[in-house]
């Protein structure tokens, strides 16, 4: 348990560190004067979206094996499929 804490805890530390979103932040950060609020609003947005969702995949892979991601995306893929089956009747 300790060593998944400790495994968790470096993967949240790669997604922060990580080049793709550092530079996010650094174009935020360089270029917030020049930027309007909806700018702003909407760059910040898509900053906190990449590095959550890379958070979410590191540490998805820090406590699930290949084959348990590849299942859930099975499903998900099988939820949407029903989900455009249900909505075009």
């Amino acid at each position: 348990m300790v060593s998944t804490a400790i495994a968790i805890k470096e993967a949240t530390y790669q997604a922060v560190h990580d080049d793709s979103v550092m530079d996010f932040a650094a174009h935020i950060y360089h270029n917030r004067e020049e930027m309007s609020t909806d700018e702003f609003i909407n760059a910040m947005f898509k900053y906190s979206a990449h590095l959550s969702a890379l958070t979410a995949t590191l540490v998805s892979e820090v406590c699930l094996t290949k084959e348990q991601i590849n299942e859930m995306i099975d499903n998900i893929q099988e939820f949407k499929k029903i989900e455009e089956e249900i909505k075009n009747g």
